[in-house]
């Protein structure tokens, strides 16, 4: 017995070992491991749920990276990972800097949609849509001060840019609608899933399967230039090592400054004390590299607030909950506002509210159009119950008038008239099938409309309004395109239009140079 004990101790210790072995950094931990649902494990669920597929993914090691390369790129979002596959495309050996542990930024926590006009898809479903008028509607958003020719660029090369996606299986034939919008051009994943986690999933499948090295952990410091052209980056990887890269000509795709709370608070000191949806690596590094370059930027304090944002992580709900068919409500469980009308407009609403934050309701049918709730319902946002009444109490509303409200939308929705807001979009399906659901939201930082000035070839200019020889940017780190207000939709289809055109572009470039 003694003998058989010892064996069986060994098996034992020998099992753990193994099991311990294969947890470290190899598997996935369980979405629901534990059941204490506090906002500490909500928001380390958030960050690995938000970024699963990007922190699992084998980036190139360090000993692999060289002295030289045509194009180098700095930030591995949705925009740099674009410029990279048009810059391969041409011909060009790029290579993808990224300051964070893994690739995505931002882009991965998009959640509505990409917007373009005239697509395949579109028409394939009916859509009578029209260059024009995503154009007009887009400069409507912004007050009329968007920069003209990046919009109409935008806007002529969107169709285009689904195709590209297409053409590398990265399909968004799901259409739905965001606020200012008056067509469904808002395209999603087949399976209407937020779109973020999708493209940054697709956008590195194709960057590795390209061969296109991406490093990690990598901070650039500064852009170099020799004899008036730009030369390459002095890069910091982790712990400490400098490196100084060659490069024939450089992107930057290093994102906005939605989370530099200093900055913002000296160009908006009115946001002071918001949340911010944006990733803890959106500082506004490019900008300042930009800058010390002799480039300029435009509408710096032109910072948007989204109006659906859960408060306590900081977590965006997307538009494309309204978009489907959900309502805002007040405390007194009131409709106050066009629920998809711009995002300024719904926020100043909000705000303008005594509680200063409001629900999202909806039912069985606008969670199954909007698969981003599954996400939502992951990570303990959503109130669920079976009647009306009973989500009003579970959520402290007066259940008679949150009652009333429901049924006065149902019969807009009916007549197709909705009488109190003037609710035009997403209006197609009453809110009858059980169960019911409420999000509380408030309004949060979420992207900043200013930036670098780039003209439509992507190039940087400085402040005789001339192309810096060599730099281009693209994406959240550039400004101008959106104005004073963006669309939702709109930043998607800015990365992989404008991530595009600055791959093929710096590959002209690089090709030029002797």
């Amino acid at each position: 017995m003694h003998n058989k004990s010892k064996i069986i101790l060994i098996l034992l210790l020998s099992i753990l070992l193994l099991i311990s072995g294969c947890g470290k950094g190899t598997t996935k931990p369980e979405n629901n491991a534990g059941t204490d649902n506090t906002a500490e494990q909500n928001k380390d669920k958030e960050k690995e749920d938000a970024t699963s597929s990007a922190s699992m993914a084998n980036y190139t090691p360090l000993d692999e990276l060289k002295d030289t390369y045509d194009i180098a790129i700095v930030g591995a979002g949705g925009a740099g990972m674009t410029a990279a596959l048009e810059a391969k495309a041409a011909g060009m050996s790029p290579v993808i800097f990224e300051k964070m542990p893994f690739a995505g930024g931002n882009t991965n926590k998009s959640s509505s949609g990409m917007n373009a006009s005239e697509t395949k898809f579109q028409k394939e479903q009916g859509i009578s849509d029209r260059n024009e008028l995503f154009y007009e509607e887009t400069l409507q958003g912004g007050h009329g001060t968007n920069d003209k020719a990046l919009l109409r660029y935008f806007v002529d090369n969107s169709a285009g840019a689904i195709d590209w996606l297409d053409s590398i299986d990265i399909r968004l034939n799901s259409l739905t609608i965001t606020g200012g919008m008056s067509q469904k051009r808002t395209h999603r994943p087949e399976d209407g899933s937020a779109v973020g986690q999708y493209l940054v999933t697709g956008l590195l499948k194709n960057v590795q399967a390209q061969g296109i090295p991406i490093f990690v952990n990598a901070n650039v410091k500064e852009v170099t230039k020799q004899d008036g052209k730009i030369n390459g980056l002095k890069v910091v990887f982790k712990p400490n090592e400098e490196k100084m890269i060659s490069a024939k000509s450089v992107v930057i795709t290093a994102g906005g400054f939605g989370a530099n709370m200093e900055l913002i608070a000296k160009v908006r000191p009115d946001l002071e004390g918001y949340v911010t949806t944006n990733q803890e690596g959106s500082t506004g590094d490019g900008i300042q590299m930009i800058e010390k370059m002799g480039g300029t930027t435009v509408d710096m304090n032109q910072i948007q607030v989204h109006p659906t944002v859960q408060q306590e992580n900081s977590y965006l709900i997307g538009e494309a909950v309204r978009g489907e068919g959900a309502i805002l409500v007040n405390s007194k469980g009131q409709r106050f506002i066009n629920e998809m009308g711009t995002r300024d407009n719904v926020t100043q609403a909000i705000t303008k509210l005594p509680e200063t934050n409001a629900f999202l309701i909806f039912d069985s049918g606008v969670r199954s159009r909007a698969k981003a709730i599954e996400q939502y319902e992951k990570l303990g946002f959503v109130k669920k119950a079976d009647t009306i009444k009973a989500l009003a109490e579970d959520i402290e509303l007066p259940a008679d008038s949150l009652q009333k409200t429901i049924d006065t939308w149902n019969g807009a929705v009916k007549n197709k008239n909705d009488t109190e807001f003037e609710r035009k979009t997403g209006i197609d399906h009453e809110l009858s099938a059980a169960p019911y659901y409420a999000i509380k939201i408030g309004p949060g930082i979420h992207y900043t409309m200013g930036g670098v000035v780039i003209n439509t070839n992507t190039e940087v200019l400085d402040k005789d309004n001339k192309p810096i020889p060599g730099l281009f940017a693209a994406g959240e780190v550039t400004g101008g395109l959106h104005g004073e207000n963006r669309i939702g939709g709109n930043s998607v289809a800015e990365i992989i239009i404008f991530g595009r055109q600055a791959g093929i572009k710096s590959s002209e470039f690089a090709k030029s140079v002797k």
